[in-house]
């Protein structure tokens, strides 16, 4: 009798050992500064789980998404849980990462809150990783999947300048998971989870999703889309969202060849609509209803630039075309693997202020003649950030010569065949501090003499006075020569897409310069562009594509 009741004494005694939960709060620092403003890594630790979070969770003021990590005992099974939004968790799980951990076991120790602890060794991705375990609390744990077969992690520190160190321990008699852990859990594949969690950290925009942009008698607006230009260009009104003063906007195109075999120029801009007439207009009513630009040279240039009614569309990304990508992949070279999508993609933060809580058509334009022509899907992400490389909160529009509407009679930008070149005025009704020009440039006519292949100088005169001269020009083509299947083959055996070009390669993003102008006072200015464009050749001729905004702060 009396050894029974010792017997369930004993255990008791073990169910209530084993069944003890460990609370343990860690801290990070980094170069050995403790990080500020921290969260405390928090892990809830038994023989059965282990729970990975921090205080702002378990005090549910944490901003979403934000995970729990759970490593189930003895399987070391590792479930993750995001919560993307109030009513949004998902999940994963793991059974493999912990058990393919491998270390290197070292004599060395030390102390840790008391607990003597050991050293092991790993790499992972290149990084040195030291985790310092105790197997004096006899469970396993710690506060990250790292080294959960080894024993209790007290420290981990990677290449000897990132460290998360246990600060406290005490033991629990409860937690509080089940408060955390609630409500609907939808469970998906490792790779659904991290996409999903990943894209949860930004706002996307979605403007268009594999859009045609053709030439054709055929294409029509429809109730989301409009079509102009016999196709060549696609608008949608977008909504955007209140942007932090730290946030960051990026926008990115993805485009294929639909059959159009050739590099064409395009562009993704937006039209400014705080004047009383828009470039808009033009589309709707015609290119000749815009205000006309001349200097001289006895052409009429439309909607190019920047009057006291009028703004031209503001460029967002320049980018061209790759030779008939993916419609012409059956073109087949030895050892060369054709890529499928361009993909194209330009950080757009310094435009926040045009763009910040404002409802804007967006569009694309790819100059191009084929019926089949390109597929493209548009989207814009804005990030939150504490970065401020841009702290403009001005951008006025002055010019933009490419030819959006070529394909209903928009010219071609020859103005740079006269002295005069490209003549803007503009009035600031205050000053502009920090002032720049976002200015981007590339110049064409694709034949032998044609500016396309000739390097030429760029002049920006502010006021009558020159203040930036350059030479825009790529020589970096053929690093981009597996987006352009359908590039022709030359007997010197190099491709036409391998060619140096002013200032673009098919299948590439053209960057902007962003020229330094210094304090503006308020009142009248002028921008004047230069280029020494080449003359004529029988029906070839040479243009440049520029356009311009005025960035600062007033």
């Amino acid at each position: 009798m009396h050894l029974r009741i010792l017997i369930s004494f004993f255990t008791f005694l073990c169910c209530l050992f084993f069944a003890q939960t460990y609370e343990v709060q860690y801290l990070s620092s980094s170069n050995g500064k403790v990080l500020t403003e921290q969260s405390p890594t928090l892990v809830w630790a038994n023989e059965k789980e282990n729970f990975i979070l921090n205080n702002k969770i378990r005090e549910q003021k944490a901003d979403f998404p934000f995970e729990i990590t759970k490593i189930e005992k003895p399987s070391n099974t590792v479930i993750s849980y995001a919560f993307l939004k109030s009513d949004e968790i998902i999940s994963t799980s793991d059974k493999e990462s912990v058990a393919k951990q491998t270390f290197e076991f070292t004599n060395e120790t030390k102390k840790i809150l008391g607990y003597t602890c050991k050293k092991a060794v790993t790499k992972i991705n290149s990084n040195t990783i030291e985790v310092w375990y105790t197997n004096d609390l006899k469970i396993q744990g710690g506060p990250s999947v790292i080294g959960q077969n080894l024993g209790f992690v007290l420290e981990i520190e990677r290449n000897k300048n990132s460290l998360i160190t246990a600060q406290s321990i005490k033991k629990v008699k409860k937690t509080d998971i089940d408060a955390i852990l609630k409500g609907s859990i939808d469970s998906t594949d490792q790779l659904g989870y991290r996409d999903l969690l990943w894209k949860s950290r930004f706002t996307t925009l979605k403007v268009f999703d594999h859009e045609t942009i053709n030439f054709s008698d055929e294409s029509k607006s429809d109730e989301n889309i409009k079509r102009f230009a016999n196709g060549t260009i696609i608008m949608k009104k977008i909504k955007f969202p209140k942007i932090s003063d730290g946030g960051n906007i990026f926008v990115e195109l993805k485009q294929q060849s639909n059959g159009d075999a050739y590099d064409r120029t395009g562009t993704v801009f937006f039209v400014p609509q705080d004047k009383s007439q828009s470039f808009f207009d033009g589309l709707e009513k015609g290119v000749k209803t815009l205000p006309v630009y001349e200097n001289g040279n006895g052409k009429q240039y439309y909607g190019i630039t920047a009057t006291e009614n009028y703004n031209p569309a503001v460029e967002m990304m320049r980018f061209f075309t790759a030779f008939g990508i993916n419609k012409f992949n059956h073109i087949q070279l030895k050892d060369k693997n054709w890529q499928t999508i361009s993909p194209y993609r330009e950080d757009i933060t310094d435009l926040k202020p045009s763009l910040s809580e404002k409802e804007l058509w967006i569009g694309t334009f790819i100059g191009n003649y084929d019926k089949g022509g390109h597929k493209v899907s548009l989207e814009i992400t804005i990030h939150k950030s504490d970065q401020t490389i841009y702290k403009n909160n001005t951008v006025i529009p002055l010019f933009n010569t490419l030819n959006i509407m070529e394909m209903a009679g928009q010219d071609y930008s020859t103005m740079f065949n006269n002295d005069k070149g490209l003549f803007v005025e503009f009035t600031l009704k205050k000053d502009l501090k920090n002032a720049q020009l976002k200015y981007t440039t590339t110049g064409h006519g694709g034949w032998e003499n044609g500016d396309e292949f000739v390097p030429k100088a760029n002049s920006i005169f502010l006021d009558g006075k020159m203040t930036f001269s350059f030479t825009p020009w790529r020589t970096d083509c053929g690093s981009y020569r597996l987006y352009n299947p359908a590039s022709g083959n030359f007997p010197d055996g190099l491709s036409s897409s391998d060619l140096s070009r002013s200032n673009w390669c098919p299948g590439t993003v053209t960057n902007p310069n962003f020229i330094q102008l210094g304090d503006l006072k308020a009142g009248k200015h002028t921008i004047q562009v230069k280029i020494p464009q080449g003359a004529t050749e029988g029906t070839s001729f040479s243009s440049w594509n520029v356009s311009g905004v005025l960035l600062g702060s007033q």
